[in-house]
């Protein structure tokens, strides 16, 4: 079901916000499609930013959200970096292969996290301190929105780069 389908305008509210949370998550996912390894890692920006970063980035939103937020684990028990930023660097492991590996497991590990969970429960993992899960949907929306915004607007932009080569 897509956000637009007729049938999430009258789906109950936490049923629009996990159907508009999928649709974003998969454009994040198909970012890296057909892409060679070189335009995955291209700078654009001034920032840490590029494309296999954004993904590798959404990832690390997952485990904070839906892993750390819901289950207490630390950072370090998840296996994630400490830091934002950090979750921007890239190693030489870092492969879009890897990449788009690891946000389909964190994707299924939120499921997996959250299921049963009502939009009013609350989780007591954040760093904030307890949220009701509604906040972590909203928040968690907002965040995805925007970076697949970021990774369409690079993404335009490689592979203009490339038609121009």
């Amino acid at each position: 079901m897509s956000a637009f389908d007729p049938e999430t305008w009258h789906a109950p509210i936490d049923q629009q916000l996990w159907t508009f949370i999928d649709d974003h998550r998969a454009m994040l996912a198909s970012c890296l499609d057909e892409l060679t390894e070189e335009e995955a890692r291209v700078s654009l920006v001034p920032s840490l930013t590029t494309l296999l970063g954004l993904v590798k980035h959404a990832t690390f939103v997952e485990r904070v959200w839906f892993d750390e937020a819901v289950t207490c684990r630390s950072r370090a028990e998840i296996g994630i970096p400490d830091t934002v930023d950090e979750s921007f660097l890239l190693t030489d492991e870092d492969t879009i292969a890897a990449a788009q590996a690891a946000y389909a497991a964190a994707l299924a590990d939120s499921r997996a996290n959250v299921a049963g969970l009502g939009l009013d429960d609350i989780v007591t993992g954040n760093r904030r301190g307890p949220l009701p899960l509604r906040f972590v949907l909203i928040h968690v929306l907002r965040e995805l929105a925007q970076h697949a915004g970021h990774a369409d607007i690079l993404r335009e932009q490689v592979l203009a780069a490339r038609d121009e080569a």
